[in-house]
């Protein structure tokens, strides 16, 4: 392991820039430490399914030869020379995207994602693309065709899912940062288990042109694509690259992208919640959700105790979006196919299997009943603009768990997650950063969740809760 494995994305850029380091020194530390964690189903890690070698070492050179022509430090791109990672249902020209499924297997794109071709004109350096569950359906990462991806902090226990290699590798320093995706918590609940930072933004101010499964129809508002990094001011720099209009997504807007004084910020009133009253967390995350409410409070900002109303109601919406009809939309993909499918997602077609198809009555009254509680909580923020919650009730968990003890009462595996998945289906933007630590000594991340369109708002509350708690902290694999 090198130092130059865990500086930020931004001490990365700045370094390129004064030339105390070049490209060709990150990129080659950064494919070490791949070479070393990442040797396929039986390494420590296992977060990569493609490492691009000779390209990384290739664009390092010009990113380097760039840098030393004399060219004005001013006309690079902001993350000039930087290596980073992306999910691999992301596509990337010439490289495998086959979301973890035998059926996608050789599956090649040849055109970058929209949000790829942005991190690539802003001087990125990409390494490869990082393990997913099969079809991105599990809060583990797992699948028949790369194995099983370990998190750096106990490789009995998972990285998380569906976005669990891209949180793997950046927390392990394999990367800087990178791109996940999130239609129920794929990059919160992975950044809460690996200890890093993760935003999913409004649906529309990332395009989603170019992921799989499309976010698309009745998904434009669930699944989005986002940044992944150590750090709050790393995710920033991530989203002002990636954001931005694209006829490709169906739920774009030509937002631009806002600054905030800290004086704006401080304006936003905060409410936090440890628990939702339905399903209990852990003593440590009820613990690290007060520590980041004080944290503010201690910063100027007006915070209270406050919990939104019919969350259940929410998720059951969430559930018929995300679970019944997704398996109606992969059938026709999977049909005849079954044979081919990993175990942890036959596993998932059992549990959806247990309840009937969506019937037309059932699509409108959930579309319908979606924005009647979206509409109800965003008139509750009008009130308090930010919301401080857990992630997740739990901390990673071992590979295989599906269900936990917490407080004397079972949590199931599903309604472990139920905290993230409320604002996939209302489109809030929300942010995990690492605030406290497991009895186990595993990362515990809290969410701040914003209004829609607000992502910077929320970002900014982020990193005031980061610097008070201190963010990152390097995790103990070798």
């Amino acid at each position: 392991m090198n130092d130059l494995n865990f500086l930020s994305a931004e001490e990365m850029a700045a370094q390129i820039r004064a030339r105390t380091v070049s490209p060709v020194e990150l990129v080659d530390a950064h494919l070490g430490r791949i070479a070393e964690l990442n040797c396929g189903r039986e390494s420590k890690l296992n977060a990569f399914v493609h490492v691009d070698v000779d390209a990384a070492r290739a664009q390092a050179k010009i990113a380097e030869a760039t840098v030393g022509s004399g060219t004005r430090a001013g006309s690079f791109g902001p993350l000039h020379g930087v290596p980073i990672s992306v999910k691999s249902s992301v596509d990337v020209t010439g490289w495998p995207c086959e979301c973890g499924s035998r059926l996608r297997k050789g599956y090649v794109p040849q055109q970058d994602a929209t949000l790829v071709a942005r991190l690539r004109a802003a001087g990125a350096i990409l390494l490869g693309n990082t393990n997913v569950p099969e079809f991105l359906m599990a809060y583990e990462t797992d699948n028949a065709l790369y194995g099983r991806t370990n998190s750096p902090w106990d490789g009995e226990r998972t990285p998380g899912g569906s976005s669990g290699g891209e949180a793997a590798a950046i927390a392990a320093g394999c990367s800087a940062g990178g791109v996940g995706s999130d239609g129920g918590g794929s990059i919160r609940v992975p950044a809460h288990f690996s200890g890093i930072c993760g935003l999913k933004p409004t649906p529309g101010r990332v395009p989603s042109t170019g992921h799989y499964p499309a976010s698309a129809g009745p998904f434009a508002q669930l699944g989005v694509a986002g940044p992944m990094a150590r750090t709050v001011a790393d995710l920033a720099r991530f989203f002002s690259v990636m954001a931005g209009h694209d006829i490709g997504d169906p739920a774009s807007a030509p937002v631009p992208l806002r600054v905030w004084s800290d004086a704006e910020v401080l304006k936003l009133r905060v409410a936090y919640f440890e628990d939702d009253g339905a399903t209990p967390v852990t003593a440590e995350i009820a613990a690290a959700v007060r520590v980041a409410a004080e944290a503010l409070r201690a910063q100027g900002f007006q915070v209270e105790a406050w919990r939104p109303q019919n969350l259940e109601r929410v998720w059951s919406l969430w559930w018929n979006l995300f679970g019944r009809a997704v398996q109606t939309a992969f059938a026709a993909t999977v049909e005849g196919r079954e044979v081919e499918l990993s175990p942890m997602y036959r596993a998932w077609r059992l549990r959806v299997g247990r309840e009937p198809a969506l019937d037309g009555r059932e699509w409108l009254n959930t579309l319908l009943g979606r924005d009647a509680l979206r509409e109800k909580l965003l008139r509750e923020m009008e009130t308090f603009p930010i919301l401080i919650c857990p992630a997740c009730a739990v901390p990673a968990f071992r590979h295989g768990e599906r269900e936990w003890m917490v407080q004397g009462r079972k949590v199931e595996y599903l309604k472990a997650m139920s905290y993230s998945q409320w604002f996939n289906l209302l489109g809030n933007p929300a942010a995990v950063v690492p605030v406290g630590r497991s009895a186990e000594g595993l990362p515990v991340g809290v969410q701040i969740v914003g209004r829609p369109w607000e992502d910077e708002a929320v970002l900014a509350v982020a990193a005031k809760i980061e610097a008070a708690t201190g963010g990152f902290r390097t995790p103990p694999i070798a």
